[in-house]
């Protein structure tokens, strides 16, 4: 009995982690892009991806919390189709949803946790991310601060912060104009920028 609870628990933590395996023939991949409300609208918006989970990511302690999470970078995990959208292309999206030049964090979220990552799972992932990091620095004229990491254990964040676009509209809203990211993304962009 308390064999089959210990699984049981380890099951539940591995979920809480964010760890649970996809649905057959489903990919995750993680992004840390600055604030995690507005990768996860992004990419929840973007054809092919199937759901995006805010967390944290990168750090050493393993119960990060909103509070407290140093170390950790503000993350999505991304549930994509590979048969709707390939990893390059879900990367594409992540850039055209960020200022990749900025190296103290992103528009208006300044600090450690909001700084900009791409976790890669394997060599194939790496090669892609590092590949769009040179051509994004050509096409941009600019040092791209996207740094390209291992893959970390991802911990979902609290409930209140999941979907956040969707459950609180006006007030995320008026984040995302207050902080001037639509402006920001289009100097960088030059209207190519995701919406």
């Amino acid at each position: 009995m308390k064999i089959q609870a210990f699984a049981v628990t380890l099951a539940a933590a591995a979920f809480v982690a964010g760890a649970a395996p996809a649905a057959s023939g489903l990919k995750t991949a993680v992004f840390a892009g600055g604030c995690f409300w507005s990768m996860e609208k992004g990419f929840e918006t973007t054809p092919g991806v199937v759901s995006a989970v805010s967390g944290y990511s990168g750090g050493s302690s393993t119960s990060p919390t909103y509070e407290n999470h140093a170390g950790h970078l503000e993350a999505v995990k991304v549930t994509y189709d590979p048969a709707k959208i390939s990893y390059a292309q879900l990367v594409d999206s992540y850039y055209h949803h960020i200022d990749p030049t900025d190296p103290y964090g992103q528009i208006c979220d300044k600090g450690p946790s909001y700084k900009l990552a791409v976790f890669t799972a394997n060599a194939e992932e790496r090669a892609v991310a590092e590949a769009a990091k040179a051509k994004y620095g050509k096409e941009l004229g600019a040092p791209i601060t996207v740094a390209t990491r291992n893959a970390a254990p991802f911990y979902n964040a609290e409930g209140y912060h999941q979907d956040y676009y969707k459950k609180n509209p006006a007030a995320y809203e008026r984040y995302r104009i207050g902080c001037g990211r639509p402006q920001a993304l289009r100097a960088v962009w030059g209207g190519k920028e995701a919406h």
